[in-house]
């Protein structure tokens, strides 16, 4: 689970996660969402796409339960460890 740091306008980070197939997500704003059952292929084609938040409008918005698990403005770091994952 390594943290992307992807070229984009809309986003700071991603980090995915293959067992659970979660994705979290932070954004520019600071917000972090986790969206739950994404398959990996979702994930890549989100790294590759040249619009981050286009492909993210059309393909994972309102398509998979999401939790927004915090704010990147309200700490120091992003930690994306133990702590941020629900079992």
């Amino acid at each position: 689970m390594a943290r992307i740091d992807p070229p984009s306008t809309s986003l700071n980070a991603a980090i995915y996660q293959d067992q659970g197939a979660s994705l979290e997500l932070e954004f520019r704003g600071g917000a972090i969402y986790r969206y739950i059952g994404v398959p990996a292929r979702v994930y890549q084609e989100l790294l590759s796409a040249e619009s981050k938040g286009r492909y993210f409008n059309l393909h994972i918005r309102n398509r998979f339960t999401y939790e927004k698990i915090g704010s990147a403005s309200s700490s120091a770091s992003w930690d994306p460890g133990p702590s941020t994952t629900k079992e």
